[in-house]
């Protein structure tokens, strides 16, 4: 029996920890986004607590401890565990903004970031293994080697089971937030349980009471325990504010984790605020014109700026956007004016790769509208090149697969192996930019064309809406980027994404 609850608590306790990694993610996602930098510091800051968690464990089980005295220790690495993680919510409001507004660099300020917020949870409940392990082994019945290997197992199942509660459960049910509070008042509850058991007095209740009576009451004054997000998906935090304070012409953003996704105008689904998909469609009135009906497919849909724009300005187009993500087309119905129900418009909650896959093969649609980002990056399965076939193969001859791309502008690497591998199986292919960022050297917004045909004109002015320019890269200037041996081509196989775009990622943050 006594075997038994070890087992037990090792089991929850490391179900917990893992509870505590998956929700992190989640937790930073509205400062910094979601990257593939980011996972690996919640990853390598978690296994870095675990490991001198488990080593201090180790130190703390000595020969000389016995089942008392060890209950002890646990009890008291529990209550620590349960008000750091209580603290994490506290210092994620304290401490975020000086060290993502400091200057540092995105990848220094989301390792330290991380660091300060979940190594100390990771270490306190990593203590509890080792000893709860030591203890028994000295009054198993059993040889070491099976209690030892059963603990692990045990640790490890549950391990897994948080990882699943984390990720399918809790953050969609009870929020992020709502997580931590959990899993620290199951720590807590953890060490009342060893405190009472062992009649270790008040001395642990009193500490704890005090404690995490402290950071509640400094979180309530911050608003930790607030989510920064009106809804937590499974895919985002998601939120939707006004963008214009003039009632009569309301105007909302829709903020994705930490970036601005979409802005629509309530009175105006055709006017278009944010430049690229302005150059989207000004771009297609030149290949179709202005008002004829378009057959469209959109890889993500966001706040729906185009495909509303476009059900609005061109009847009789035939729409299908592809977004992952149903709460996010709940949110742009709710509170971004988008009618789901607009004649020829169709919504796929699916991947766009899978949703385009899925679809009747031969050629379709006039235009590919490539929109869908993790962070400041394209996911690397939609920027390869058999993504790419897979989109021209249901192209009509004169349509255009059209997608924005974050990168520097001094030296854009993704930018330029994207552009080499769509010429692999396209004619035409194009770079444009509003005239505004053309000599930045820092974070721009580009548009590139892939089609049969080049666009006839090599400068666009707008003719409806915000008044802008955007102005086409020479030809000859492209040649040169794309001349250099090591610009790779991107494949199922390799597209080091995050790799090309590292000199932006690493850039320092102006203040």
């Amino acid at each position: 029996m006594v075997q038994a609850a070890y087992a037990f608590v090792v089991f929850l306790s490391s179900a917990c920890g893992l509870v505590i990694e998956i929700v992190a993610g989640r937790l930073i996602a509205p400062y910094v986004g979601m990257s593939l930098y980011t996972w690996t510091a919640i990853i390598a800051v978690v296994l870095a607590g675990f490991s001198v968690g488990h080593w201090i464990g180790g130190v703390l089980a000595g020969p000389g401890v016995d089942a008392r005295e060890g209950g002890k220790r646990v009890a008291w690495a529990l209550a620590l565990a349960a008000v750091s993680s209580l603290a994490s919510l506290v210092l994620l409001r304290l401490v975020s903004g000086a060290l993502l507004g400091g200057g540092l660099s995105p990848i220094s300020a989301i390792v330290l970031l991380t660091g300060a917020l979940f190594f100390l949870p990771s270490l306190f409940v990593g203590i509890v293994s080792p000893i709860l392990t030591k203890i028994a082994v000295d009054t198993g019945g059993h040889g070491p080697g099976r209690i030892i290997g059963r603990m692990y197992a045990v640790g490890a199942l549950g391990s897994i089971a948080g990882t699943l509660a984390a990720g399918y459960l809790f953050i969609s049910w009870i929020g992020s937030s709502g997580t931590v509070i959990t899993v620290a008042a199951v720590y807590a509850a953890l060490a009342l349980a060893f405190a009472f058991r062992l009649r270790m007095g008040w001395g642990l209740v009193v500490a704890m009471t005090i404690a995490g009576g402290g950071f509640l009451w400094w979180g309530q004054r911050v608003a930790a325990f607030q989510s920064p997000c009106q809804v937590e998906s499974d895919y985002f935090c998601i939120r939707v504010e006004d963008y214009s304070q003039d009632d009569e012409r309301p105007v909302r953003i829709m903020v994705l984790d930490h970036l601005v996704h979409s802005i629509n105008d309530r009175n105006d689904p055709g006017l278009l605020h944010s430049p690229y998909i302005h150059f989207v469609d000004e771009a297609a009135a030149i290949r179709f014109g202005p008002r004829s009906p378009v057959t469209a497919f959109f890889i993500g849909g966001g706040g729906y700026s185009l495909p509303r724009a476009w059900a609005a300005t061109r009847p009789g187009s035939d729409l299908v956007v592809a977004e992952i993500d149903p709460s996010v087309t709940a949110a742009a119905k709710d509170k971004m004016w988008f009618d789901a129900a607009a004649a020829g418009l169709t919504v796929l909650h699916q991947d766009a790769r899978v949703a385009l896959q899925g679809l009747k093969p031969g050629p379709r649609f006039d235009v590919v509208f490539g929109d869908a980002f993790r962070d400041i990056t394209v996911p690397t399965h939609l920027v390869t090149r058999e993504f790419h076939r897979e989109i021209k193969a249901r192209l009509k001859a004169d349509g255009f697969y059209v997608v924005n791309v974050v990168d520097l502008g001094g030296d854009p690497r993704f930018l330029t192996s994207l552009v080499k591998t769509l010429g692999l199986d396209f004619a035409a292919v194009e770079v444009w930019q509003t005239v505004d960022e053309i000599d930045q050297s820092g974070r721009v917004t580009f548009v590139v064309i892939a089609s049969a045909r080049p666009t006839p004109v090599s400068r666009i002015e707008a003719r409806r809406g915000l008044w802008r320019v955007w102005e086409r890269w020479p030809k000859a200037a492209l040649g040169r980027r794309l001349a250099p041996a090591d610009v790779p081509v991107l494949t199922d196989d390799f597209a080091p994404v995050d790799r090309l775009m590292s000199k932006l990622l690493l850039a320092p943050k102006q203040p």
